[in-house]
């Protein structure tokens, strides 16, 4: 029941973001929400047990450092160069806050992307300025460069590898978008760049207008404990600091805390899965493929994929009678005949394979 009058004008305006599907359905494979097919790292594990058993009386430690420290060894940073919070969402949502919001200024992103960056816009009342991508779906980074470079603008955003095309961009590209934006933040949303994607952290040092963000939930299969860091120059990080501690001193819990950073440090576990998630998604690639699908090349856990004889929905909506479930959007538009699957597990991709086959050849 909406009650408009004793609400904020602003939360009759907002359009707020549609999370993917999370059902309980027996036998489901579910290929929607880009999560990592294999469990977290038995020391991530273990340090969550050993957590939960003393301490939770207490309130978690609110700087976080033992985790600040473990990222900023594993990126080559200082640790105050480096920030955490409830999910890279969340992260998000400050840097938004932080740094976007200038009169009479709008934030430049591609049209189709991270569906939540234009969420962030309505909730804290930036314009968003949408760059078009180019006829291949890639990130048109001249034309995006271009607009930066007449000013004013209120930063760059953008998600690299992109979602939902998992279409990466070369480091010379981002650094493209950093000189032509030296007065303002362009964000990196780095989710899915630990499945074949090139870093941005190590521009950090020449670009202290660089703020990049990064998330536990996908390669460090941690996405229930919603862990989210952003690294960058110390004063981005002190304003997001800032923010933080004007809305939650304790966004991370101690459980949290203390298996991220066991899942940071174990790299070997680290390495292991994501490469079995690449090896997966190429021959997931092949496979569709093989049935007739387009796939745009992924250097993300998830495959953006089209059929030219079969309507995207349909096609999701029979998947989903048969307990496989992806993700469909249904716009933009020019996206509406893809499908985006999550890379799973080889018997999850095998059930995929055969779901889809069976309904190619039942002419339904």
């Amino acid at each position: 029941m909406s009650i408009p009058s004793l609400c904020s004008p602003v939360v009759e305006r907002l359009e707020p973001y549609v999370p993917g599907e999370q059902p309980r359905i027996a036998g489901l494979v579910k290929l929607n929400t880009n999560e990592n097919p294999y469990p977290p790292s038995p020391r991530a594990i273990a340090a969550v047990e050993a957590a939960a058993r003393e301490g939770l009386q207490l309130y978690p430690d609110p700087q976080s450092l033992a985790l600040r420290e473990a990222l900023a060894a594993a990126h080559g940073l200082q640790t105050d160069q480096v920030f955490v919070g409830n999910g890279s969402d969340e992260v998000l949502a400050h840097a938004f806050f932080a740094f976007f919001q200038h009169a009479g200024e709008r934030l430049l992103m591609p049209d189709i992307t991270y569906s939540f960056y234009r969420v962030y816009c309505g909730l804290w009342g930036i314009g968003a300025e949408l760059q078009p991508l180019d006829a291949g779906l890639a990130v048109d980074v001249g034309a995006l460069a271009a607009r930066a470079a007449q000013g004013p603008c209120a930063g760059i955003v953008l998600a690299n590898p992109n979602a939902p095309t998992g279409m990466g961009l070369p480091l010379a590209q981002i650094e493209r978008l950093l000189a032509a934006c030296p007065q303002r933040v362009v964000l990196v949303d780095e989710a899915y760049v630990d499945f074949g994607g090139e870093s941005a952290v190590g521009l950090i040092a020449r670009h202290p207008n660089l703020l990049v963000v990064h998330t536990l939930s996908k390669s460090r299969s941690l996405a229930g404990l919603r862990v989210g860091a952003a690294f960058g120059a110390p004063p981005l990080i002190d304003a997001l600091t800032r923010v933080k501690d004007s809305f939650n001193s304790y966004p991370l819990d101690r459980l949290a805390q203390a298996g991220a950073c066991a899942a940071v440090q174990d790299v070997a576990y680290f390495d292991a899965t994501r490469h079995a998630v690449m090896h997966n998604r190429d021959g997931l690639a092949r496979a569709l493929q093989e049935l007739g699908f387009e796939v745009l090349p992924s250097q993300a856990n998830f495959l953006f994929a089209r059929h030219p004889g079969r309507d995207g929905a349909q096609l999701a909506a029979l998947l989903r009678e048969r307990a496989v479930l992806v993700r469909h959007f249904a716009r933009p538009e020019r996206i509406a005949p893809y499908l985006r699957i999550s890379v799973g597990t080889p018997a999850q991709c095998d059930a995929l394979v055969r779901a889809v086959a069976a309904i190619l050849a039942s002419n339904r």
